[in-house]
């Protein structure tokens, strides 16, 4: 397997490219030498200071999260330089220090004054606010290094909405000294929720997921895939299904994830027989399913639970059924697929054996034991995270080959710390853009918009919301891209009726779907970049497989059983055979063949079966159950008789 591995995979070089198009992570400085030591120190020292902070740190909350941002404003400008291409060894320009010199200044000025910036109330100098809009403007510069411009094109117009219309003070600068105020000296902008779970949380589970990759489980969880289902027609792509679900749900990344799985699995795919939009098209469709993947969910499972009070627990359980629906959408979709152009699977003789691979199984633990301290209230988030990562070193030591050495230990830490840089730059101005919508009262005028647009139709005002939130959800990492829908889709949602729970998995779930949705589609492009494919068919074909995710989301809404909300084990047995037999309908329908080629009457009645079946109702399941099984049994007989087109 590891043979086979290394001749289909596509060459570093390449995947190298595809990221520094794609992924605006990957165009960093090029240090060598001993600034780039100093630089990966500077890495280190912040994870290994993250994750004193959330264990032990006892001071003024303030002073932590203007401390973490501070450190991201000045690895930030370390690291991204201000556009792409900048390939200069050991190179920042004079104006890069000027500016991270002054962010810097700004956040460790709040560090070190925090009570009395706390004790002053609303009295704040000139000079204060001039720090205070330095501090905004380096973290926005950030942002745009690393996270790009989607995010702050939204950030922006709420900037200006909060400055010209939004604010009542009648002098310009009594705005702009109240803005500031409020964004920088507060938590109620930039050190609001978002940042505060990221400081918190969230940058240990990055760290913890650095040193779980170099235990070598995203080999392991691709093995794992070739044993289950390579042998079998199409297996190369039903490999990429599972493959990507399993590292995607620890990477919190689409695009990273399409790439780093995709560069073995897409040239497998199109070497089967797949086409390569359609092989482009699985694995983009995959990875980005991996960030609804439980129990880590890209780490938006843990801003979730803080967002709307529901404990980590309840939010993983809750999250099984829907995605179990999309994986199991795609994964029906790849086998029609193969069946229809009669595609073989992977030899037997090039696969692992099972025996073999099972000996490796010890490398779940770091994240099953994750799950058991955190869902059994036996540990907080940060303390079992932090504990995974010591389970993580231990259980490497049993593979020779993947042993975390120290100097693993210090790449893991450094990769840890690079990798918060983009989620707290991003968080940050989530932060901002909450805070202005807070601040102005914008929420509720977008809330009365919508709702008065809706009336009382909730199909409408779910229609509104998916389309803002794949606007808004353009190019932006996992966990902002959920601060950003928490904080102004999802309330539209809940004044509407709908659960708040159901409201955060609706606008979290559409605000994912962005990366394979066309016109931006960046994990579609990464995908169509490494099999030489048309990109905008690629990212149509990622659509049409990820069909669930466009419907299943609506049916939660509606009936919030399907998210185990005041729903009997019965109820959900029932809700979860009948989606699972409708999503394979829809599949069929969109495929054109189950069986034999379908005409478009046949595929027409057996959409509308899978439809009527996700829609949760008996009267809908039965007429649903009877219409796909008359269908199935037309499409069978003609397969036999050979008599359908």
């Amino acid at each position: 397997m590891a043979d086979m591995n290394k001749t289909q995979a596509v060459d570093p070089s390449t995947v190298d490219a595809v990221m520094k198009k794609f992924d605006r992570e990957s165009n960093t400085r090029v240090w060598t030498g001993k600034p780039k030591l100093v630089i990966d120190i500077i890495l280190a020292a912040f994870s290994l200071w993250c994750i004193y902070v959330t264990l032990f740190a006892t001071f003024l909350e303030e002073i932590r999260l203007s401390s973490f941002l501070g450190l991201i404003i000045l690895m930030g400008f370390l690291i991204y330089p201000a556009k792409k291409g900048n390939i200069r060894e050991n190179y920042i320009p004079w104006y890069d220090i000027l500016f991270m010199a002054g962010g810097l200044f700004s956040y460790f000025y709040f560090v070190f004054n925090a009570q009395q910036i706390i004790d002053q109330g609303t009295r704040f100098e000139c000079y204060q606010i001039v720090i205070g809009i330095i501090g905004v403007l380096a973290l926005i510069e950030v942002t745009r290094r690393c996270v790009g411009l989607p995010i702050l094109i939204v950030a922006g117009f709420f900037l200006i909405y909060a400055l010209n219309y939004g604010l009542t003070n009648p002098d310009f600068f009594g705005r702009v000294k109240y803005l500031v105020r409020n964004l920088f000296y507060t938590k109620e902008g930039i050190f609001s929720t978002p940042v505060s779970v990221c400081s918190k949380f969230i940058v240990v589970f990055i760290i913890f997921g650095a040193f779980l990759e170099r235990t070598g489980i995203s080999s392991f969880f691709i093995q794992l895939a070739n044993c289950v289902a390579g042998r079998y027609a199409g297996g190369p792509a039903k490999v990429a299904v599972i493959s990507s679900a399993l590292c995607g749900m620890v990477s919190g990344s689409s695009v990273g994830n399409t790439v780093t799985t995709g560069s073995v699995t897409i040239p497998m795919m199109k070497k089967t027989g797949y086409k390569p939009e359609f092989a482009g098209a699985v694995e983009a469709a995959s990875s980005t399913g991996g960030q609804i993947m439980p129990p880590i969910m890209g780490a938006a499972a843990f801003l979730m639970a803080d967002f709307v009070g529901v404990p980590y627990f309840g939010i993983i359980g809750r999250t099984v059924l829907p995605a179990v629906l999309y994986f199991f959408g795609i994964f029906i979709s790849v086998h029609l697929e193969a069946k229809k152009l009669k595609l073989t699977g992977i030899p037997k003789e090039e696969l692992l054996h099972f025996r073999k691979l099972v000996k490796k199984v010890y490398l779940l633990l770091p994240l099953v034991m994750l799950v058991i301290w955190v869902s059994t209230n036996m540990m907080t988030m940060q303390r079992a995270a932090s504990f995974a990562i010591l389970l993580s070193i231990l259980v490497s030591l049993f593979d020779k080959d993947n042993r975390i050495t120290p100097k693993k230990i210090f790449e893991a830490l450094v990769a840890g710390g690079k990798s918060t840089i983009t989620v707290g730059a991003a968080c940050g101005v989530a932060g901002i853009i909450s805070g202005c919508i807070t601040m102005t009262g914008l929420a509720n005028e977008l809330i009365n918009a919508i709702v008065g647009v809706a009336g009382s139709h909730l199909i409408i005002a779910l229609l509104l919301t998916m389309l803002c939130c794949i606007v808004l959800g353009m190019g932006v990492p996992t966990t902002a891209n959920y601060c950003i829908m928490a904080a102004t889709t999802a309330p539209i949602l809940i004044r509407m009726g709908v659960p708040a729970l159901a409201a955060h998995f609706f606008v979290f779930y559409f605000g994912i779907v962005a990366d394979i949705t066309p016109p931006v589609a960046l994990a579609a492009y990464a995908g169509s970049a490494i099999a030489k494919s048309n990109p905008m068919k690629t990212a149509f074909n990622a659509s049409k497989l990820a069909v669930a995710v466009f419907i299943v989301p609506y049916m939660f809404c509606y009936n919030p059983a399907m998210l185990m909300i005041d729903a009997s084990p019965f109820q959900v047995v029932q809700i979860a055979i009948t989606s699972i037999l409708g999503i394979f309908g829809l599949a069929a329908a969109l495929e054109g063949y189950c069986f034999s080629k379908m005409n478009p009457v046949i595929r027409i009645l057996i959409g509308l079966a899978g439809l009527m079946l996700i829609h949760p109702g008996l009267m809908t399941d039965l007429v649903g159950v009877g219409l796909e099984v008359a269908c199935l049994l037309i499409l069978k007989l003609g397969a036999k008789k050979e008599i359908l087109a």
